[in-house]
């Protein structure tokens, strides 16, 4: 089976054609407007548990792993009784994704060891990088080999060093987000894992951004725009390994970014917004019961439960019921029931996470 010929980064050709420069402009104006607006939020991390899940759901989607929110959120109250293992993939890469900011955080780079911790999370196991031969990706309908990436063990851990170089310590001086693009092509072209290449490689779009100050937590997740346009995805992957199209594969990831920015942004508006009414309303309508920790556990769980409220709040389970039932007869949560154990849904935002990146 033959290697294909995969070029060492950075790739011998040039990037900074006017249409590329151009989207390049736009996709980076829309970035920053996202990064600006997570700074004002004081509490912007109960936004991002939000876009974890929503990444989570949707990278596993192109992966052929389908849930619902509901399954999710249901899961995440009830893991001792409901068992689905479409929604442990999903945990699974949540996981995998709050691992790799923290190695973000704390070391300041992205090695090929974080690479190989994150994949572990991902898929349970610990097979690392590929070392043997017969890895080909097929076409799931016709069987047919689409393409065949590297299968020597030191032509696939030269590859990586060389990725692992470019991740850190650039030799170019491209955009940011055009380096981006690049480094997502070669990490799937490599496809150094027996599996979980492309949700590693989502995850690492989003780690680079961090990485280079774009943002400061990971709040831009592209996998929705990927299932919304998987056929060019796939396409124009291919189409830089046959045809050298490398303006095509980038125009495609840049405007990944500035699409999926735009719509983030909206959902964070709509989030806070709706934050700030619950907060006026509460206080208005429960004086006695109202508090930021209280505020912050209906937006950081859609689905709650009177154990969430006991933890984030510091209450007994008997003052914890009591807030939530007030909270149900003022029609601020929906009160439903599994077998015989209550819990309480957020509506309002459960509404605005299921339809925020719908057509």
């Amino acid at each position: 089976m033959k290697d294909i010929d995969l070029p060492i980064l950075p790739p011998p050709i040039d990037l900074e054609t006017k249409s590329i420069l151009k989207k390049s402009i736009s996709a980076n104006k829309k970035l920053a407007e996202l990064k600006g607006i997570l700074n004002t939020i004081p509490n912007a991390t109960i936004l991002i548990n939000t876009l974890y899940i929503q990444e989570a759901k949707d990278s596993s989607a192109i992966e052929n792993i389908i849930t619902t929110y509901d399954e999710i959120y249901k899961q995440n109250i009830f893991a001792d009784l409901v068992k689905n293992p479409a929604v442990k993939e999903v945990e699974n890469y949540t996981r995998a994704l709050q691992t790799g900011f923290q190695f973000i955080k704390q070391r300041g780079i992205l090695s090929l060891n974080h690479i190989r911790a994150i994949q572990q999370e991902i898929v349970q196991n610990n097979a690392g990088f590929r070392k043997q031969l017969g890895t080909a990706l097929k076409n799931e309908q016709t069987g047919e080999i689409i393409y065949t990436p590297p299968q020597n063990p030191h032509k696939i851990n030269t590859l990586l060093n060389n990725l692992e170089h470019y991740l850190n310590t650039p030799d170019d001086e491209l955009d940011p987000l055009i380096r981006m693009a690049i480094i997502h092509y070669q990490f799937e072209s490599i496809h150094p894992f027996y599996d979980g290449n492309g949700r590693t490689g989502r995850i690492i779009n989003i780690l680079y951004l961090i990485l280079n100050q774009l943002l400061d937590l990971p709040a831009l997740y592209l996998s929705r725009y990927i299932i919304r346009h998987k056929a060019d995805y796939y396409r124009l992957l291919q189409e830089v390994r046959t045809q050298n199209n490398w303006e095509a594969w980038v125009l495609y990831m840049l405007d990944a970014v500035e699409q999926t920015s735009e719509q983030t942004i909206f959902l964070i508006i709509q989030i806070k917004t709706l934050m700030m009414d619950y907060k006026h309303q509460i206080r208005k309508a429960l004086p006695k019961i109202y508090s930021q920790d209280l505020l912050n556990n209906l937006f950081k769980h859609p689905y709650t439960k009177i154990t969430f409220l006991e933890q984030d709040l510091n209450v007994s389970r008997k003052t914890a019921t009591k807030y939530l039932d007030m909270l149900v007869e003022y029609r601020f949560l929906q009160k439903e029931k599994l077998w015989k154990t209550s819990y309480y849904i957020n509506k309002p935002l459960l509404d605005l996470i299921v339809s925020a990146f719908h057509e």
